[in-house]
């Protein structure tokens, strides 16, 4: 931790950097669209999240240099705003998207702010440092911390997200609603992120600590204790006498004496009677969310940090593979892909940093394999062999569920088969999930559906039978491929391309229409612009801005190559395209379905919010899905606008979003876009058109605007989204759930677009128990209802697992409405064990000094004896000052690669535990039989157990 006594040359490069960001601030700190809706010079949650992660994530640059680019200097960033797209720039390379780091991002902020607003946490003080709860709140706040280590080691990084939000948010109240800052520190709290430190000088419930304040502004209303306190908000739980109260017009408590308040969440002084403060707060809490990233980084490794936060540019590979006798030809095609992606991109900055393998067939489906090695993912995917079965349906949608709960958000899945899925009941379920997760799912079925006939059938199969695959891929921007076995190598090798940074241009119309073009625009930033054609097609032709046309007869042509797999044709067009409006004309029966995608860095990502602007903490409530009657607004964050680096250079913008129904392609509306903040942030908004949340329903939405040379620019959103008929709101409990507990569960029904008549269904893994209180409800406009859920956990549950728990809410018959649905995911966690003895600490060698002795079998570590002195590090900043435990075991293992790769090794004796080493002051281990590794050892606890920093050192 950051003792308050600690010179600002023991930050480290982040936290120097972030200083001279900090000066001055109103040039560092820019207010997101959130803060904006309150007091547009205020610090939020989200940017203390992200400037911290940006931070701590060109402090990792700094330290792991590109193995083939130049390395990173400190100086460069000196006296700029941190982006994303310049830190991805200068490290993997120009052009490098950092889409899926910035989603990341997203992820975490959005959890962070949602804490102002879910039922459960929302008045809860113990997760917002309030009513003089520290105690209570560094333990919630230590526990989500474990959390997010738990989720993120089992790779669930979705749900290690959501609880780094929670435990962020909590951290960065504390500097706002305690009286730190009052007390002139300078420097974090030094034991908040460590349990077993006492917090220190807290006040009691008799001491009294505030003075009467009538005023908005309250600066000298606290007595003057050197005792730690923080406000009491609302009636729960009440103010005794002379406390403080949190303040400003919404807290209830601020009008009962002592009056005021002393919170300094904001600028504005009817929010926040400490507003004087509020920058000397958002100071503190920045270096504290630093703090907690760098701590996240030291117990995951280099590498379990970078797949946390997604700190590549690369995507994940996850495939579902039908495994029935008849798959044979599928199962190797996925096979020879998988390796040709994993050949060509190991090592690189586009190697996958996440594998995704679930198998099916009928009746059964899974297990699914994850895993970040890509030794582990082939050789498993090896092992996998076309057996048994042969008949169809089969249970594809529930692996495919299966898939999309554990592949990160903005991935592509690939199901390979042959047979349409005996579990269609599930299609609306995965297609909400598949829109959540904004995973793009891609078939390819290697059967006709007018024609063939391979497998044996149980039953009269309808000729629609594919329709749930229709469905699914459309709403997450994915394709239905259907081809033959003779095709599947070369219509699989789809996979790799899908893979690259690509983005959906919109077509207008957006489906075919007799007797009319297909018409795109291609500006000056894409590359690798490739068409896609489907269907029972006659003929087609392609036309760009000059004139030149080309049809579809196979081969290179005037703009590009052809190839043709049955009814699937790709046409990649030569590079660089010609930029202007480019023409297809399709003669098709049927519905033919075209794409057209390029690579780019300039996407975008999108996101919904509702304003909440009666109460203390004024926002958008973050949503997943509009609802309809729901005034709701689109957040859109642009990618790859970097600060080009050229003041009189002209950034690209976007001015409106178009939105359209779905399938028909008609439009919804035409909406202008709101920059927020500075235009390198790339942060817009827009209001949904009240036409658009009438009803339920489907639509697409595209990006207008133009590029740097004023010509036209188009991006379309690769996912569908879709309008809900009512909030569902599903909240966790409070606590850790535990093996063989007993857990509460909150739901939250509303409607605000008129009469619902809804039946509730709940789901959740095998082995638990799901009961609730609601299982039908009826709702009018703007009403709501509470429902109480409880999730039974089995003793044998296994500890750091996930379980899912899934609401559906569906129209009965009287009033036919689309389902909706709630997904919450959920941490079954260990017991935390017992604190270890505390003894007095070894003094290690300084850094450079101390030296490592290595024979044939055996380690050797020179130490000091024992005492009070504080260790040496390579860290950026000392350990806290208290004991720890003996040493036990001492692991080995490359910081860049985790500290399991090579394992732990016991010690044979060290002197302070009474053991009899070789020599005094000796440590000896078994030296691990691997190729030479640079021993980084961890200073920061796992769980309960302590490790030192020893290096680094090469052995």
């Amino acid at each position: 931790m950051l003792p308050t006594d600690v010179p600002l040359s023991h930050l480290g490069p982040s936290a120097l950097l972030l200083l001279q960001l900090l000066l001055p601030p109103t040039s560092a700190f820019f207010p997101n669209i959130w803060s904006l809706l309150a007091a547009p010079s205020s610090i939020t949650h989200q940017d203390l999240t992200e400037e911290a992660a940006l931070n701590v994530t060109l402090q990792l640059f700094l330290e792991q240099p590109p193995p083939s680019r130049p390395p990173l200097r400190l100086k460069d960033f000196l006296g700029r705003t941190l982006l994303a797209d310049d830190l991805f720039a200068a490290y993997f390379g120009p052009g490098s998207p950092s889409r899926h780091f910035r989603a990341a991002l997203g992820e975490v902020s959005r959890a962070n702010a949602a804490q102002d607003f879910l039922s459960t946490s929302k008045n809860d003080p113990d997760q917002h440092f309030d009513a003089e709860r520290l105690g209570q709140g560094r333990t919630r706040l230590v526990e989500a911390l474990r959390e997010t280590v738990v989720a993120a080691r089992a790779l669930d990084h979705t749900l290690a997200r959501q609880r780094l939000g929670a435990a962020l948010h909590a951290l960065q109240d504390f500097y706002s609603h305690s009286n730190w800052v009052e007390l002139g520190k300078q420097q974090p709290h030094p034991h908040l992120l460590w349990p077993r430190q006492e917090l220190g000088n807290l006040a009691q419930v008799g001491d009294h600590t505030c003075f009467d304040c009538h005023e908005l502004s309250c600066p000298g209303n606290l007595l003057g204790s050197t005792l730690l306190t923080s406000g009491y908000f609302g009636t729960h739980p009440s103010k005794p006498p002379g406390k403080c109260s949190h303040g400003g017009h919404f807290d209830r408590s601020s009008s009962q004496p002592p009056r005021g308040g002393i919170n300094k969440d904001s600028t504005s002084p009817g929010f926040s009677p400490h507003h004087m403060l509020h920058l000397q707060a958002a100071k503190l809490a920045l270096l504290a969310s630093i703090q907690a990233f760098s701590l996240l980084r030291s117990r995951l490794g280099d590498r379990g940090f970078s797949r946390l936060l997604d700190i590549s540019p690369a995507s994940s590979l996850s495939f579902v593979l039908d495994t029935t006798g008849s798959m044979g030809e599928e199962i190797n095609a996925a096979k020879i892909q998988a390796r040709r992606i994993v050949e060509q991109r190991q090592g690189s900055p586009m190697e996958p940093a996440h594998y995704v393998l679930v198998p099916f067939h009928d009746p059964g489906f899974g297990p699914v394999f994850t895993t970040s090695d890509p030794d582990s993912f082939w050789q498993q995917l090896n092992e996998i062999h076309a057996l048994g079965g042969g008949d169809e349906p089969e249970m594809c949608l529930s692996a495919l569920e299966l898939a999309l709960l554990h592949t990160p958000p903005l991935s592509d899945i690939f199901v390979f088969t042959d047979a349409s899925p005996k579990d269609a009941f599930l299609t609306s379920r995965v297609e909400s999930l598949a829109q959540e997760r904004r995973c793009r799912v891609t078939f390819l079925v290697t059967e006709d559906p007018a024609r063939g006939q391979r497998r044996a059938r149980r039953e009269v199969l309808s000729p629609l039978r594919f329709e749930p695959y229709e469905v699914v891929a459309r709403a997450s921007g994915g394709e239905v491929i259907f081809t033959k076995d003779q095709h599947i190598q070369d219509v699989a090798a789809i996979v790799g391309d899908s893979m690259a940074d690509l983005v959906t241009l919109p077509l207008e119309p957006p489906v075919v229409v007799p007797g009319r073009p297909l018409v795109f625009s291609v500006d000056g930033l894409l590359q690798r612009v490739t068409v896609r054609i489907h269907g029972e097609v006659s003929s087609f032709w392609i036309r760009n801005p000059e004139g030149v046309s080309q049809g579809q007869e196979e081969g290179q042509g005037p703009l590009g190559h052809t190839r043709r797999f049955g009814q699937f044709w790709i046409v990649t067009m030569n590079d660089p395209p010609q930029t202007g409006t480019w023409e297809i004309w399709v003669t098709a029966k049927g519905n033919p379905r075209v794409r057209v995608q390029a690579e780019s860095s300039l996407d975008f990502l999108f996101f919904f919010g509702v304003p909440m602007e009666d109460g203390p903490h004024p926002g958008l409530y973050p949503l997943t899905h509009p609802v309809a009657g729901l005034q709701t607004q689109l957040l859109v964050e642009v990618t790859g606008l970097g600060s080009r680096a050229d003041p009189g250079h002209r950034l690209p913008n976007f001015s409106h979003v178009l939105f359209r129904g779905i399938p028909e392609g008609a439009e919804l509306g035409r909406v202008p876009l709101e920059p927020k903040g500075p235009r390198e942030r790339g942060l817009l908004a827009a209001a949904l058109p009240p036409t658009l949340l009438a009803a339920a329903g489907s639509f697409s939405l595209e990006l207008i605007g133009q590029d740097g040379g004023g010509r036209g620019l188009r991006r379309a959103a690769p996912q569908a989204c879709a309008v809900v008929p009512v909030l569902l709101e599903l909240s966790g409990p409070p606590g850790i759930l535990a093996p063989g507990s007993k857990a509460p569960l909150s739901l939250l029904i509303v409607s605000f677009s008129g009469p619902q008549d809804l039946d509730l269904t709940t789901s959740v893994n095998s082995g638990f128990v799901l009961t609730s209180n609601l299982s039908r409800v009826r709702l009018e406009q703007n009403e709501s209802a509470w429902g109480r859920l409880w999730l039974d956990v089995p003793d044998s549950a296994a500890p750091d697992s996930v379980v899912t728990v899934t609401v559906s809410a569906t129209g009965r018959e009287a009033s036919p409405v689309a389902p909706t649905y709630a997904f919450l995911r959920l941490l079954v966690l260990a017991p935390a064990p017992a604190p270890a003895p505390q003894v007095r600490r070894p003094h290690f060698p300084s850094l450079g000094k101390g030296k490592l002795n290595l024979g044939a079998d055996t380690l050797t570590v020179p130490l000091f004896s024992p005492g009070p002195a504080r260790c040496r590090c390579p860290l950026s900043w000392p350990h806290p000052h208290h004991g720890q435990p003996c040493l036990s075991a001492l692991p080995f293992g490359d910081s860049g690669q985790g500290w399991g790769r090579a394992g732990r090794q016991p010690l044979v004796g060290h002197t302070w535990r009474g053991a009899a080493p070789p020599r005094p002051g000796l440590l000896v281990t078994t030296v691990p039989r691997r190729r030479a590794l640079q021993g980084y050892f961890q200073p920061y606890p796992i769980g309960e157990e302590v490790t030192w920093a020893l290096g680094p050192y090469l052995f």
